[in-house]
């Protein structure tokens, strides 16, 4: 972190100093948590829709912190105000010290790379931040820190030697990619789709589309702004940014795109390999070791803003080569001993991000060149905030299981049983298709009946909770009396 003094605070913010609070006092680090505190820290107190950061003050204090940010003074065990700057409201401060930081950032010659999309954010800012990397020091989000909260805490992670801010944007209505925008002024905007999450709150696809587009709205005329030029909605952003466009896309035998991927096939395990074309002319052979041809998408998205920032296109190319998750619940695979084998894709949820899933499980499932297949399960739970279309959405997925083949499906939770009901009405049968209310009913149903060879999909939006259904069945006895544990650890 770029080190502020408590005066410095105050002064960004418009903050009121407590009287107990030495106004020289240098800040070396900034949480939310208390728990994450350590010495000479700031301690935001922002209140939460469960509980209230200034309940948690004394924990942060006694963590090492030495100032905290808050809307009202509070007072330790002894009856003494806590050393503190109070301000209206601690988010929209923690912003504004954000923002502060960013321009000393830039004025040092950082530069600033924002991506946003309805899905594939998180994947696709760990590829660049790995590209990016062996250019020079780079901060990234730590998991999904994308909103008005998360972004700050990514920005807090630089010093003045970061060469590249990679920061991920998400939105839940109109202008909140903007706020995002106004705060770090990114130089590049990478927008990977429009899709329908969130469609509930934002009211529509097309105001999705509106609000993902703030972030090209954004940028400066020396800037590049990064589409996606498979997706029609996205293309459309051209014409809302006057930055330099560099376009991406997977070769269909339609137009060509500066940045694509051709001669895309997908080995064995379901990880895609393809020919990455520049707009150099170079052409680089790359094997992912993500699952899934959807990823593709991503991986041409990286590869597109780590070449408009300068890294040459061997770099990326191996890079990129056999690079797996980073991030936890992203078609996370975990091999049981006794045979059984779990994707976890429970990280979050929409209709597209659903229908990639289950084809790239259908996709695992075929047989090998040996000719064995598998028996694939899908466990499903709720996709959230789609508004009136929840019903229709999960109708299609449930449809959709039975068509790709899918052997066993396995639905979770009263508001994603419309996926077992127009799954049994497609033409799904007998065991073929379960209903459960709770993730420990798939629990035991699965303890129950998995056989070695099978591969098992979970699949839902976060707060349905299957993401730890998968841990915990990855994790689970196996028939030769081992367990197994995915490699890669929760970073949050």
């Amino acid at each position: 972190m770029i080190e502020l003094n408590t005066a410095d605070i105050a002064s960004i913010t418009g903050g009121r100093i407590t009287a107990t609070t030495d106004p020289g006092s240098t800040v070396s680090g900034v949480a939310t948590d208390s728990r994450e505190c350590a010495s000479g820290f700031l301690f935001v107190a922002k209140p939460g829709e469960v509980s209230d950061g200034h309940h948690f003050i004394d924990r942060a204090f006694a963590a090492g912190a030495i100032l905290a940010l808050s809307e009202h003074e509070t007072l330790d065990s002894g009856g003494t105000v806590h050393p503190a700057v109070i301000v209206d409201d601690a988010v929209v401060a923690m912003g504004a010290l954000a923002a502060h930081m960013v321009e000393l950032l830039r004025s040092g010659g950082t530069r600033v790379i924002g991506i946003t999309g309805s899905a594939g954010k998180t994947t696709t800012k760990d590829l660049l931040a790995a590209i990016l990397e062996t250019s020079g020091p780079t901060v990234a989000p730590i998991g999904s820190y994308n909103g008005e909260v998360g972004v700050p805490l990514t920005v807090f992670n630089a010093t003045a030697e970061t060469r590249y801010l990679v920061i991920e944007m998400g939105a839940t209505g109109i202008g909140h990619i903007t706020y995002l925008t106004d705060m770090v002024h990114p130089d590049t905007g990478v927008v990977l789709c429009v899709g329908t999450a969130h469609a509930g709150e934002f009211g529509g696809v097309e105001n999705i589309a509106r609000a993902k587009g703030e972030l090209v709205e954004a940028l400066p005329g020396d800037g590049t702004a990064i589409l996606n030029l498979d997706d029609p909605r996205v293309a459309a952003m051209a014409a809302r940014t006057e930055a330099n466009i560099l376009g991406f896309a997977m070769d269909d035998g339609g137009s060509r795109a500066p940045v694509m991927a051709s001669d895309i096939v997908i080995a064995e395990g379901g990880y895609p390999e393809f020919t990455l074309n520049l707009p150099d002319g170079g052409s680089h052979r790359v094997r992912s070791g993500l699952i899934g041809r959807h990823h593709v998408s991503n991986l041409l998205a990286a590869a597109a803003a780590a070449y408009s920032v300068g890294i040459d296109g061997s770099t990326i190319a191996a890079t990129l080569q056999d690079r797996g998750p980073a991030s936890r619940w992203r078609m996370e695979r975990t091999e049981r001993p006794d045979g059984v084998s779990i994707v976890n894709d429970a990280y979050n949820a929409n209709p597209e991000s659903m229908r990639a899933a289950l084809r790239t499980l259908a996709e695992l499932g075929l047989p090998t060149e040996a000719g064995v297949a598998r028996r694939t399960w899908a466990v499903l739970g709720e996709m959230l905030e789609l508004g009136s279309e929840s019903i229709h959405e999960h109708d299609l997925v449930g449809r959709l299981a039975v068509r790709l083949n899918i052997k066993k499906l396995v639905v979770v939770g009263p508001g994603a049983k419309a996926a077992y009901n127009s799954a049994v009405l497609e033409g799904s049968w007998g065991d073929e298709a379960y209903y459960v209310e709770t993730p420990e009913d798939a629990e035991a149903l699965l303890a129950d009946q998995l056989e070695p060879g099978d591969i098992v999909l979970f699949k839902s939006s976060n707060s349905a909770g299957l993401r730890h259904l998968g841990d915990r069945v990855a994790s689970s006895p196996c028939s030769n009396g081992a367990s197994s544990v995915s490699e890669t650890e929760d970073p949050q």
